[in-house]
């Protein structure tokens, strides 16, 4: 299916979208994920680099890393998100991961993937659940993504890829290394039931 026939599919129906059904957004604005990420970005960025913010959502990471002086894009597969980045002034590509990017063309890239762990069973299949599920281990969106980052970074290039611990950090530095992607963490915060870190990958 096409993004057109699932846009399609997920906002054209007689009933009002799952999200306005809960009560909730349909597209994730900027928390404490966003914050630790941003911050990480800003401070390795450098004026005039191309950086890339995967799933750019609202916009705000790619905004933090406009105002830092880099020429940033925003991709993200919620029509909705595309919208309101672009709104707020970031060049938006209605994409999947980092599907339309050309081979190394960026220096840095952003994401905020993802990363609730969820049973096929238990989900609404709505645009806030794809900005939220990351399927049952919380790595399907991060696996394919590190799968295919090296082949868009030039050289010098890095990454800042957020990663909960209810995802499992080492699991997935275990498997950005497997792809030939170094990592350390960079930035960090604890909450109750979770820690979130910011993984650089090089």
């Amino acid at each position: 299916m096409g993004d057109d026939e699932e846009s399609v599919d997920r906002e054209s129906t007689d009933r009002p979208p799952l999200a306005d059904q809960r009560g909730v957004d349909t597209v994730y604005g900027a928390s404490e994920d966003s914050h630790l990420l941003a911050e990480a970005a800003v401070e390795a960025v450098e004026p005039g680099e191309r950086a890339l913010d995967v799933g750019t959502g609202s916009g705000y990471v790619a905004a933090s890393l406009a105002e830092a002086g880099a020429d940033v894009l925003g991709t993200d597969l919620n029509p909705a998100a595309c919208r309101e980045a672009r709104e707020a002034g970031i060049p938006v590509v209605r994409a999947n991961l980092l599907d339309p990017i050309q081979a190394s063309a960026v220096d840095l890239v952003a994401f905020n993937p993802p990363y609730l762990p969820s049973a096929p069973e238990t989900e609404w299949g709505d645009w806030m659940e794809t900005a939220l599920s990351g399927g049952e281990d919380g790595r399907a969106a991060v696996d394919p993504f590190l799968e295919d980052l090296s082949r868009v970074l030039r050289d010098g290039g890095r990454a800042f890829l957020l990663v909960s611990s209810l995802t499992g950090i080492k699991a997935v530095r275990e498997y950005a290394g497997s792809q030939g992607l170094d990592s350390s963490i960079v930035a960090e915060e604890s909450f109750p039931f979770e820690r979130l870190v910011v993984l650089r990958l090089l």
